[in-house]
């Protein structure tokens, strides 16, 4: 079959076929064996991107979705948890060669998902109370546009652009004005004016004003022009125009108030990071981030077997055997200690609680899968407090 687009769809996943071949040739090689070992394998990273000190999980649910059916328990941290190299954030236990070609699948769900979700966070983390919007899907091919937004969303963007995207989350999209529209149009207070005219009332009018003239004055001009209808304008200023984007923020913020303009928001954009978020939040009301989330690094999680047949084994540089996870609700203290083991009680003395929850048992979801809404929730409350 001759694809449309250069993308696996739904079913190419969940058959197995987007596996690297190396996995199906050992299914061959076990079946031919008739080798058919019950192993416990688990999910970690060594170490996060840009030696960050920790990372948001995300792409459980997906997880659960591909796994359904299959004979297999997992167990997992819950999306929108925080978690630190070394810790084991998913295990999966079954028949080998009932999950071995999925191997592929599983690691590239999360991997990319998390890094997405980490990136978020920090981002929101450096915002602060600042509204953060997810621009980034155009960066990336179409076909993960809802994974990215998603797990930009659960990380801590307060809004997406894509329409998909938004349906997903059950949300309504985001977004100002583009430049095309000024371009077309002519004029920024003309085509301000035109979408004022044409769009509907409930969505906040943010107008664009970098296109053709200084952003200081053409603020004033649209803020003048748009009176209270005007909720906010936005500077999208290019790299090769902007020196000190900064000042220029400051100036126009200083310009607006002076001439009683002082509920206009300014809104940032155009290749903003955690360190330029951070820097603009004390002048800046919202920002919209796009490539910096949308192509964040991936976290290089790792699927690694620690238990053949109820026997602890590993290969070098990993610790053998089922392990558990906790967490202190007190403290945030936290442990690795073997399934089963006593946890004992934290140093502040509170008990600990362990993070790894079943998800699936012999193939069926167990546990509830939040909407995404409350993932947000959990993941705003886990990085509370947190540093970049």
């Amino acid at each position: 079959m001759k694809r449309t687009f250069h993308i696996a769809d739904e079913e190419d996943i969940k058959s197995g076929r987007v596996t690297d071949v190396y996995f199906a040739r050992t299914l061959e090689i076990l079946k031919a064996k008739r080798i058919d070992k019950r192993v416990r394998a688990e999910f970690f990273a060594k170490k996060l991107p840009g030696n960050y000190g920790w990372g948001l999980l995300a792409g459980i649910e997906e997880v659960a979705r591909l796994m359904e059916g299959k004979d297999v328990n997992i167990r997992a941290f819950g999306e929108g948890e925080v978690f630190y190299p070394w810790e084991p954030v998913m295990e999966i236990e079954g028949r080998y060669t009932d999950f071995c070609v999925f191997e592929t699948a599983l690691l590239g769900l999360i991997c990319e998902s998390t890094g997405v979700a980490t990136k978020a966070a920090r981002i929101k983390i450096a915002a602060e109370d600042r509204m953060v919007m997810s621009f980034g899907a155009r960066r990336m091919h179409p076909a993960i546009a809802p994974m990215i937004e998603r797990s930009a969303f659960i990380g801590g963007c307060d809004g997406v652009a894509v329409i998909a995207s938004a349906e997903l989350l059950e949300v309504d999209p985001m977004g100002t004005m583009p430049h095309a529209l000024i371009l077309v149009i002519g004029d920024t207070v003309e085509a301000a004016r035109a979408f004022d005219e044409v769009i509907d009332k409930n969505v906040k009018r943010v107008a664009l004003i970098d296109t053709f003239n200084d952003e200081k004055f053409e603020a004033l001009r649209v803020a003048g022009a748009m009176k209270e209808r005007l909720h906010g304008v936005r500077l999208d200023t290019p790299s090769s125009r902007r020196g000190d984007f900064f000042r220029i923020c400051e100036e126009v913020r200083w310009e607006l108030d002076l001439r009683g303009f002082k509920d206009v928001k300014l809104f940032a954009s155009g290749g903003l990071d955690e360190a330029e978020v951070g820097m603009l939040r004390p002048v800046v009301d919202a920002f919209g981030v796009g490539t910096c989330i949308s192509n964040a690094p991936v976290v290089d999680f790792a699927m690694d077997i620690t238990e053949i047949e109820g026997k602890a084994i590993a290969k070098r540089g990993k610790w053998s055997g089922a392990k558990d996870v906790l967490k202190c609700a007190t403290c945030g203290g936290r442990s690795i200690i073997p399934l089963g083991a006593a946890t004992g009680a934290c140093a502040c003395g509170d008990a600990f609680e362990s993070l790894f929850k079943p998800i699936i048992k012999e193939g069926r979801v167990v546990r509830e899968l939040p909407k995404p809404k409350e993932i947000r929730e959990r993941a705003l409350k886990a990085i509370r407090g947190l540093g970049l």
